[in-house]
């Protein structure tokens, strides 16, 4: 089994997030979108999940996030996020030629956002373990995993039901470039 060495300081931030007391705000935390809420502790933490895809359908995968806003800051939320994700076929340049590349990547950030309203603005910084395999066999030249940093920022802005989201995200190795993600949304529930 591969080790993640972000995964001590993320499970540290969780175990102190449900320890928190907090006071759930009326409104949904800055960074949440379209996620689906799974559910609401009695000390205002809120469970969040949604599937990651990309366009091109060679990248899937799931988000968690847990959030919450601190009882004294009701227009600030924090929160922490658990990502994993697939990506099969990938182009990757190496020493002597360029490949395909299937990766598997899991990865943990923090994340602080502050509500002015009806906009809501987000950062979120963490890492990544990530771990690669050419489909047909071992490439020079071609690297095989590592540990990287994600950083990202995002906006989220509603009109009574309509809620709009943009978000960036950056995976800061060569080989997972294709993890980048700029997603754009307007979600109106009924």
């Amino acid at each position: 089994m591969t080790q993640f060495p972000g995964w001590r300081p993320l499970l540290a931030a969780a175990a102190l997030l449900t320890a928190l007391p907090a006071l759930a705000d009326a409104e949904a935390p800055a960074f949440t979108g379209e996620a689906t809420d799974i559910a609401r502790l009695d000390n205002g933490l809120r469970l969040l999940g949604d599937e990651v895809a990309s366009p091109d359908g060679m990248t899937s995968g799931f988000r968690l996030t847990a959030g919450f806003s601190p009882r004294g800051l009701p227009s600030f939320d924090l929160g922490a996020e658990v990502r994993y994700r697939e990506s099969d076929d990938v182009p990757v340049a190496g020493d002597t030629r360029d490949t395909l590349l299937d990766t598997t990547s899991l990865g943990g950030s923090l994340l602080a956002g502050v509500r002015l309203g009806r906009l809501g603005l987000y950062a979120k910084s963490g890492l990544a373990g990530w771990q690669g395999q050419a489909p047909h066999a071992r490439e020079a030249g071609i690297p095989e995993g590592g540990t990287t940093r994600i950083n990202g920022f995002g906006a989220r802005l509603s009109f009574d039901r309509w809620i709009s989201r943009l978000e960036f995200e950056e995976v800061d190795d060569p080989a997972l470039s294709h993890l980048n993600l700029i997603t754009a949304s307007v979600h109106l529930p009924f």
